[in-house]
């Protein structure tokens, strides 16, 4: 008797909304409170020593679960050749640099005790641990640097059209020398979509300027996130607060 008329939204309006929409995830993004004093650990942190960072993965057909040596944190890792290793090593120590915060000894300096120290142990009875307490002691140093890379899966394609997008995953830790404590760690994992795929990734979008990154600008995006996350940098009000309470997970003392 009665039929149910069942109106389209116009296109027009949508498209008139999409705009304001994406304004408003940029704004709540971009929210900045004002600086808090250092926590402990920018006081403690003096000399670190940058290991840079190892290959989670060389070999294997297919990607695997693999262990960090560090931290026993498992993660889905594929094979990483050296040379992305290396430059990954170069951004970190680089990035470092201009920071200023602390006295470095280099990746170049670390790598010679490293081997020195596994030539040494020919029964392979030291611990990565162990390994990287030895190196921190050996250059006096309050914290030693390592990262562990889990994907670097390039680019195919170019800047607007791309067939795979890049995708990245690493994480970095610090670790303290005299105990073994990690005194800190993150961990990256991204593959770059499309804003429309991921509205909630806008940060992503303007800092590419709307372009389909390299994988090495995705890891320089995600070295300069983390980085900004190490002790020594001054963070927002509500970050601190809830590093505060957690009072850094992973922490051994």
């Amino acid at each position: 008797m009665f039929k149910r008329i069942i109106r389209k939204p116009e296109l027009r309006w949508l498209r008139l909304l999409i705009p304001f929409f994406l304004l408003f995830l940029w704004s709540c993004q971009k929210e900045i409170h004002p600086a808090v004093y250092p926590s402990r650990l920018n006081q403690e942190i003096q000399k670190v020593v940058v290991v840079g960072f190892r290959a989670a993965m060389t070999k294997g057909p297919r990607p695997d679960l693999v262990q960090n040596p560090v931290t026993g944190t498992s993660f889905l890792a594929e094979p990483v050749n050296e040379d992305a290793v290396k430059e990954m090593s170069q951004m970190l120590t680089d990035k470092l640099m201009e920071r200023k915060e602390w006295k470095l000894v280099p990746p170049g300096q670390a790598r010679g005790v490293l081997a020195s120290l596994i030539d040494r142990d020919r029964k392979m009875e030291t611990t990565p641990m162990e390994m990287l307490q030895s190196v921190g002691k050996t250059f006096e140093a309050d914290a030693v640097l390592i990262g562990y890379l889990y994907r670097w899966q390039k680019r195919v394609g170019t800047d607007y059209a791309a067939e795979r997008p890049a995708s990245v995953s690493f994480d970095l830790i610090l670790v303290r020398p005299s105990n073994g404590a990690i005194l800190w760690r993150r961990h990256f994992d991204k593959t770059q979509q499309s804003l429309f795929a991921d509205l909630f990734d806008f940060d992503t979008y303007v800092k590419s300027s709307g372009k389909w990154l390299t994988a090495e600008k995705l890891a320089d995006l995600g070295l300069e996130k983390l980085i900004m996350e190490m002790p020594g940098t001054l963070k927002p009000q509500k970050e601190e607060k809830k590093e505060n309470s957690a009072d850094h997970t992973g922490d051994r003392y």
